[in-house]
């Protein structure tokens, strides 16, 4: 019984701390994100570790990616435009961007 129990509280421990990193990775899948971009590795455009890292601290940041997801942008990260994405709508855009800025 109590392996058991242990065992439970193990898997429920390992999913709180990996869950969060995963909460919309799903969402950037689906909305076709992750063809441009990776979590940790340098694809078409930044990964989002080095989007995370590089609007740390900055409290306007949000809304200007939010913006950015669903209208494009061009310029910050190099010669190659985000296209705008309208599969996204604000509040998926919000989701993603809270996501993106939580990765360290």
């Amino acid at each position: 019984m109590n392996r058991t129990i242990l065992a439970v509280m193990t898997v429920a421990a390992t999913f709180a701390v990996t869950g969060p990193a995963f909460a919309d990775e799903a969402l950037a899948k689906a909305k076709n994100c992750m063809a441009c971009h990776a979590v940790d590795k340098k694809v078409v455009g930044p990964s989002y570790k080095d989007v995370a890292k590089k609007y740390a601290g900055d409290a306007k940041a949000a809304a200007m990616l939010e913006a950015k997801v669903i209208k494009g942008g061009a310029g910050v990260w190099g010669p190659v435009p985000m296209p705008a994405n309208a599969q996204v709508n604000a509040a998926e855009s919000k989701k993603l961007v809270a996501w993106v800025m939580s990765l360290k």
